[in-house]
């Protein structure tokens, strides 16, 4: 099932003899947890942390054997996957999923979205935390609270100007090259964080992590390469990082039912409504961290991400038996999607209170 068309949720009709949300899910929890899903799983995490160790001492030998070159394009390519797998895998640590150990954890994703790639784990963790209890909740998700893009009719009726309003109608084309800054805008982002007075635990560890990764890797790059080349090497570095990451994460959500800020909705029902799973392979669950099984780390956050797969067809038979659409397309669908779905909202030609289940089935 594929929702091709974003919508405003309602009030979702049930069956009269339909079983209470709540213990749908209590019951969906209980078999999850018998069939071992929840347990972590460390082997396949100790090759992941071991295989991310390795790549990014290898990007600095590589950078330094390959020299003042321009095959140092090249490199900067492979970094940006680097960097982005280890995103993934601070994103896992952060959610709890590596270790059952919270001390553990934290220091894990310190670690490797500060030290290795240059993000905030505090900022991260704070707004994705924002996230996973209210996706796509209007006024609640900064996932949908962008000053650039709009994601819903008042983000479209607050743009006063001919320019903000032409931007809008064709936003959906644009969002897509717009993510070639994306890695810039986390390192921003980061760097605002903490230099902030907003309360943060462990801010001098994070600045003095985030300081040495960001001024490391420049100061490497500038020693090794002239500054032409070097700029070119953090140009394609930056843009492709970014791309990447926001791949990885816009098909998740973005085009999927929206969530009015008055609403009630039960856990089960929101968290499986707004995400959307994509369909692939295992090089897909490689490729995207584990992300592509949107609907079951939203219902389960803490699961690691190798489980996800083998918990997806239960998850799937519990959303047909309580009638909750459980969306799931290919990548390039949900890419279109995304597409479609923005400049929609930007021609503001679509109507906010359609069904969901109706929207759900349209092609």
């Amino acid at each position: 099932m594929s929702t091709t068309a974003p919508t405003v949720l309602r009030t979702r009709p049930r069956d009269a003899d339909a079983v209470h949300p709540t213990s749908a899910f209590t019951a969906l929890t209980r078999d999850v947890r018998a069939g071992g899903h929840l347990e972590r799983r460390y082997t396949f995490y100790g090759f992941r942390l071991a295989g991310a160790a390795l790549a990014l001492v290898g990007l600095v030998v590589g950078v330094v054997l390959v020299g003042d070159s321009w095959w140092q394009l090249l490199v900067a390519t492979v970094a940006a996957v680097v960097f982005t797998q280890c995103a993934f895998l601070g994103h896992d640590a952060a959610h709890r999923q590596i270790f059952v150990s919270g001390r553990a954890n934290d220091w894990t994703s310190l670690l490797l979205a500060n030290l290795a790639v240059g993000l905030s784990a505090g900022w991260w963790q704070r707004k994705h935390t924002r996230h996973h209890a209210n996706p796509n909740k209007v006024d609640a998700d900064p996932d949908i609270d962008m000053k650039v893009l709009g994601f819903t009719p008042d983000d479209v009726a607050a743009r006063r100007t001919a320019a903000g309003r032409w931007f809008l109608r064709r936003q959906g084309w644009f969002f897509f090259p717009l993510l070639l800054l994306e890695g810039i805008a986390l390192h921003i982002h980061a760097i605002r964080r903490i230099t902030s007075r907003v309360p943060m635990e462990r801010r001098s560890i994070e600045s003095v992590f985030l300081a040495a990764r960001l001024l490391g890797w420049v100061a490497l790059v500038l020693v090794v390469m002239s500054p032409t080349k070097g700029a070119a090497f953090l140009a394609v570095q930056l843009a492709l990082f970014g791309v990447y990451m926001g791949a990885a994460f816009a098909p998740n959500h973005k085009g999927m039912p929206l969530v009015p800020k008055d609403a009630r909705i039960d856990f089960l029902s929101r968290q499986v409504l707004t995400s959307r799973n994509i369909t692939g392979g295992r090089w897909l669950d490689m490729a995207m961290g584990g992300l592509n099984h949107q609907v079951e780390h939203h219902l389960f956050p803490s699961m690691p991400s190798m489980s996800l797969r083998r918990v997806a067809p239960v998850v799937r038979a519990y959303c047909a038996e309580h009638a909750i659409p459980y969306t799931q397309v290919s990548l390039p669908r949900s890419y279109a999607i995304v597409v479609r779905h923005l400049n929609e909202v930007g021609l503001g030609d679509r109507d906010p209170f359609v069904c969901p289940l109706v929207a759900s089935t349209r092609v």
